[in-house]
């Protein structure tokens, strides 16, 4: 174990680390565009509602990178071990936010296409995603050992 933090070898080979990092993505970016697409909503302003687009784009692309780490993370670091209780629930719940990410990206991009205003339906889909992906993080902590024993 290398204690030297510009070890490159030491970051990319750990067990977990990139999932680790790359969690922060999905969760920053789908809270980001949530706040723009919001507050587009409520100024009336279409730039924020734009903005709020690609950081969903982003968001939705990132889950990709971030689910694949996050099952190289179960395979190495957790060594294969039968997926039950916290692991089961959190493996659950971030597919359940990947999902959400998705289908807020492929609202935004349908209206987008057709130049209309996306539904205000998908506001409250957005609600709903920034709390699966709270508690998706929440329970990822535990498994971690951030939150607590892990």
């Amino acid at each position: 174990m290398s204690l030297n933090p510009f070890d490159l070898h030491y970051t990319l080979m750990a067990k977990h680390a990139q999932h680790v990092v790359m969690i922060h993505f999905p969760i920053a970016l789908l809270i980001t565009g949530g706040a723009f697409d919001f507050f587009g909503q409520w100024t009336k302003r279409r730039a924020l509602v734009e903005a709020a687009y690609f950081n969903f784009l982003a968001a939705a692309i990132s889950t990709v990178p971030t689910l694949a780490t996050g099952i190289l993370a179960w395979r190495f670091a957790l060594e294969g071990q039968k997926m039950k209780g916290l692991l089961l629930e959190h493996m659950i719940l971030a597919w359940t936010s990947s999902l959400f990410i998705w289908v807020i990206w492929l609202t935004h991009f349908r209206a987008r296409n057709k130049s209309l205003p996306p539904p205000n339906y998908r506001l409250w889909i957005e609600l709903v995603a920034v709390a699966v992906i709270a508690l998706t993080g929440h329970l990822g902590g535990f498994l971690s050992g951030v939150n607590g024993p892990g």
